[in-house]
């Protein structure tokens, strides 16, 4: 399902109810209806009545004959310049005949013939005449004091539909059953396109139920709360009151989509919502979504509706509907090249920035304009834009918008290479496009209603949208434009337009300097509705705001991350990364057929079925490293067959880390007492000593002849060794290669596994990103409140995880330093390993956690350890795990295949 369903169910709703919220002024009430008798016939039906119901609002009479055939008959109120209040008027009218006899300028005509068509009208003064059906005491009727001087309409009509909500109230008869707990009980509005509906909102401990002042269009609306998969606190009208409800986990279209009228409100039903959602926040952030895309998990149209999602867009909202790019930029051909980069448009632009010559008329105009200046006049999402391509299964929402009329023909979507031409050269046209173009319902490229939508200047009437010579039909357009979007081209490139619409380039010198800014009340924060006091220029600015579009809500404040797609090439950002480390075309990364990368994969899918092999009882005091370092400053070296071996001491203070050198000759152990001791197996005595830092060294590492330690010194540093003379018995002469700067202890490093990248975690929380050909940071960022135990590149170096002090698992990008996912343990996690999906880690309980953190989840806990687990190794076939803890053990575990 893409999501079509919201309009799919329009037509329907306009043959089975005639009468519609649509047939509304913006921010206009609908109170009640009666029985009624229209008497004002004319001709032939002069003395003949009409049956049906008359609609009271706030700013109109509505009558809707029972009659299919017969017009909808509107009649505006500020047209009654009487001083006498209406329900006056109506109360006494009642009391002497129930007649409602009143001249009117205008009348309107509404789907005649039952015909979704142009608006008709009759002007000049028309006499109109309501018979009420009165089964009883004129009391029966609600009590209206409506003053119709144009001063205070605003403001009274607001008042009467407080007071009316202030004296209702949730009618608990609805409860789907006797037994359910009310948890809390307030006034709202349900929100749908260009229309909302006062009413009362309940939850209670089982269903979460609206009821609307009008018992339009259902008597009470209700959900299951168990049946909720995702919420959202919405913006509505740049005010933070909105809040939308969805049942189903891909669906564009929402189950209930409500506005408060005070945010606490709305942010207490949202939580007590939440607790009903299993790890809910964690699931709904960009991070977790981006971290999803990014490894292939969700599609580019998936990750664009999260996106859209959690920046406020909404298909209840035209003023915040979602937005999609276009991608093709070649609509003239008669076969689409989706190999060849010229078929697609340049996603780093925005559409106002594609054509040159246009730009540059539009920057001239922009140097010449006073502050707060704009690059653009219109956006490139608003509700005409929207509608421009929906009218023909939302013909009604496009006569509310334009009060009653269609747009000229030639101007509404007749072809989608004229539209796109359009977006290209036009002066004010920078529209992008919407779901419906990549998903699977072609209805809204067909004029399956029969409309009319008028003449073109060359006499063709409007019909089917006009297609590009390379789709056959509208559903091999719409499949060749979702092949589009999840294309080579299109996957390396969409991050760049997400940078624009959602990203750092969206606001300020980012914005300015990308061409991308537009009109400044489209932004959040643009305008404060609440603070203007007279509420016909608040109505005048919801209207602007409403008909102009919105910017979405800011997602991202630095570079996004680009996709990890198959058999790219190489990465245009940070020349200072290393291709090789990038690059899925390296021969490591495709060699999918390698028994290696296999057996890999079925291990770490078999983590949560780890089998103890053997137990070790080692140190008379903690464990700090598997195999080989303590903090009694004695390594011992254990076999996995015939138990403890050697037992060696190097200092009087703790060993920090250690590590076997790719011969097996030479372990090389760190020290608090700043050392890095050298050991030789085959001789069984201390071969060389580095006296490096300044205090303890924390943390060393071992790659091609180079040996990396860190130390609480706040520095790590990179020494030059020979293999040969630190396996001969002979004195080793250090190089000093590099040395890299913290404003903090480092207490831990880790080196991508193409040994170009180094990730280090300091004492404060903070992680910093090093390319080792240059001493300055590519990317640093605090992403833990406490000390940092250990960080580790993914298999493709696209990714570091961290874990610290403050019980979170951190995913940061490489390339932009960005955080992606943030996950919550339930207590401190020491130690992990992971392929960048799966990982596998010990806490301070003594458990080992199988995480799974593209959901934020613990899918697995292993019991282990009696006490902290504080160290964890791998082998390289991921056949082998060795853990060690507090409780003086080493564990060797190996996955059940």
């Amino acid at each position: 399902d893409n999501g079509e369903k919201h309009f799919k169910h329009l037509p329907i709703v306009m043959f089975m109810c005639r009468f519609s919220l649509l047939l509304l002024d913006l921010e206009e009430h609908y109170f009640e209806q009666h029985t009624a008798y229209n008497l004002t016939g004319r001709g032939p039906e002069a003395n003949r009545r009409t049956s049906g119901s008359l609609k009271i609002c706030s700013k109109s009479i509505i009558f809707e004959p029972d009659d299919a055939v017969k017009p909808i008959l509107k009649v505006l109120s500020s047209y009654y310049l009487s001083p006498i209040p209406l329900n006056s008027l109506i109360s006494v009218v009642l009391h002497v005949s129930g007649f409602i006899k009143k001249n009117f300028p205008q009348i309107y005509l509404i789907k005649e013939e039952n015909v979704v068509a142009p608006y008709k009208y009759e002007r000049g003064e028309k006499k109109v005449t309501f018979q009420l059906e009165v089964p009883g005491k004129t009391e029966d009727i609600s009590v209206f004091h409506w003053v119709f001087h144009l001063g205070d309409q605003t403001a009274m009509v607001a008042a009467i539909l407080q007071s009316r909500l202030a004296r209702t109230c949730f009618d608990k008869n609805s409860f789907q059953h006797v037994t359910e707990n009310p948890h809390m009980e307030c006034v709202a509005e349900m929100v749908s396109p260009l229309v909302t509906n006062a009413g009362h909102v309940c939850i209670t401990d089982c269903n979460l139920y609206f009821q609307p002042m009008n018992s339009y269009p259902d008597l009470v609306v209700q959900i299951g709360l168990h049946s909720v998969r995702r919420i959202y606190k919405r913006r509505h009208g740049l005010r933070p009151l909105g809040l939308e409800v969805f049942c189903t986990e891909n669906d564009l279209c929402s189950d209930i989509y409500l506005m408060f009228y005070s945010t606490k409100e709305r942010d207490e039903l949202y939580y007590y919502i939440a607790t009903f959602l299993e790890n809910h926040i964690a699931e709904c952030t960009a991070e977790s979504y981006m971290l999803q895309w990014q490894r292939g998990h969700i599609s580019n149209y998936q990750y664009l509706l999260h996106l859209n999602n959690l920046a406020d867009r909404s298909v209840n909202d035209l003023s915040q509907y979602p937005v999609f790019p276009w991608v093709i930029s070649d609509y003239s051909s008669t076969q689409m090249d989706l190999l060849n980069p010229a078929s697609f448009r340049d996603l780093r632009k925005p559409i106002g920035a594609l054509n040159t010559e246009r730009l540059e008329r539009l920057l001239e105009r922009y140097r010449d304009m006073p502050e707060p200046r704009f690059m653009y006049g219109s956006h490139y999402s608003s509700p005409g834009y929207v509608l421009f391509y929906l009218v023909r299964v939302a013909p009604e929402h496009m006569l509310c918008l334009q009060n009653g009329r269609f747009d000229q023909a030639d101007r509404m979507f007749n072809s989608v290479g004229e539209t796109w031409k359009n977006c290209l050269e036009g002066g004010t046209d920078f529209k992008e496009l919407i779901p419906e173009f990549y998903g699977s319902d072609s209805s809204f490229l067909k004029n399956l209603l029969g409309l009319n939508l008028g003449r073109r200047q060359g006499g063709g009437r409007v019909e089917n949208v006009e297609l590009p010579s390379w789709a056959s039909d509208p559903d091999d357009f719409l499949e060749k434009m979702r092949l589009a979007l999840e294309s080579q081209y299109v996957s390396e490139h969409l991050h760049e337009w997400i940078d624009l619409i959602f990203g750092y380039k969206q606001r300020g010198s980012e914005a300015v300097a990308a061409h991308n800014v537009f009109h400044p009340l489209t932004y959040e924060g643009g305008v404060d509705c609440d603070s203007i006091e007279d509420p016909d220029q608040k109505i005048a600015m919801l209207t602007q705001i409403l008909e102009f579009g919105q910017t979405p809500r800011q997602l991202f404040v630095t570079h996004h991350p680009q996709r990890i797609t198959p058999r790219f090439h190489n990465l245009s950002a940070t020349p200072s990364l290393s291709s090789s480390e990038l690059s899925p075309s390296s021969p490591s990364m495709e060699s999918f057929e390698d028994l290696t990368e296999e057996s890999k994969k079925m291990a770490w899918s078999n983590m949560n079925k780890l089998a103890l092999q053997s137990r070790h009882k080692i140190h008379k005091d903690i464990s700090k490293h598997v195999l080989y370092r303590y903090v009694d400053s004695t390594l011992k070296m254990f076999s996995k067959e015939n138990g403890l071996q050697r037992s060696m001491s190097f200092s009087n203070m703790a060993l920090s880390s250690c590590l076997m050198l790719p011969d097996d000759k030479i372990v090389v152990c760190s020290s608090w007492d700043n050392n890095v001791y050298f050991y030789s197996i085959a001789y069984g005595r201390r071969q060389d000593t580095l006296m490096g830092h300044d205090d303890a060294v924390s943390h060393i590492c071992w790659r091609d002849d180079k040996l990396y330690t860190a130390s609480w010194d706040s520095t790590v540093k990179i020494w030059k060794c020979v293999a040969d003379d630190i396996s001969s018995n002979k004195r080793t002469q250090f190089d000093l290669l590099a040395e890299f700067e913290h404003e903090a202890g480092v207490n831990t490093l880790d080196l991508s596994p193409a040994g170009t990248l180094l990730a280090t975690g300091t004492k404060e929380g903070t992680l910093t990103l090093w390319d080792i050909a240059n001493p300055l940071p590519l990317n640093q960022l605090t992403c833990h409140s406490g000390k940092i135990h250990q960080v580790a590149f993914s298999p493709d170096s696209r990714h570091v995880l961290s874990v610290g002090e403050d019980s979170c698992l951190v995913v940061t990008d490489v390339q932009t330093g960005m955080l992606l996912a943030t996950v919550h343990a339930e207590q401190e996690q020491r130690c992990f390993c992971w392929d960048g999906n799966t990982v596998l880690s010990g806490g301070m309980s003594g458990d080992l956690s199988v995480w799974d953190l593209l959901s934020s989840k613990v899918i697995h806990k292993i019991p282990a350890h009696s006490g902290a687990v504080t160290c964890m190794w791998m082998n390289e076939q991921c056949s082998t795990i060795i853990t060690g803890g507090v409780d003086k053990q080493i564990i060797l575990w190996k996955p059940e295949y």
